[in-house]
């Protein structure tokens, strides 16, 4: 079960990496977003992980995921909210404002 594990997770990182370092610039606000919420996902995932309780490993690892996912959502937002704040078009001042 262990070697099937180790397995899974090496794949699922192998093809997560090549999936996002192929998506072209144009996309990345909009799967900044669909990211953000599959973090979300795998932070329910690692939260019950280490709530488990299956052995010490486990819970320890599931700390650690739990503390990357958080760090992965917190920051994901951060971004997409910096770059959404990029689209925003400034107010020109009103020709009173001026003088």
């Amino acid at each position: 079960m262990t070697i099937l594990s180790l397995y899974v997770f090496v794949l699922a990182g192998f093809v997560g990496y090549q999936v996002i370092t192929r998506v072209p610039t144009l996309l990345h606000t909009p799967l900044m977003s669909a990211t953000n919420a599959i973090s979300g996902i795998s932070l329910v995932g690692s939260i019950v992980a280490a709530g488990a309780r299956e052995s010490t490993v486990a819970t320890v690892l599931g700390t650690v995921a739990v503390t990357c996912a958080t760090i992965n959502v917190v920051g994901g937002f951060l971004i997409t909210d910096r770059m959404l704040k990029m689209f925003h078009t400034r107010e020109k001042p009103k020709a009173e404002e001026r003088k």
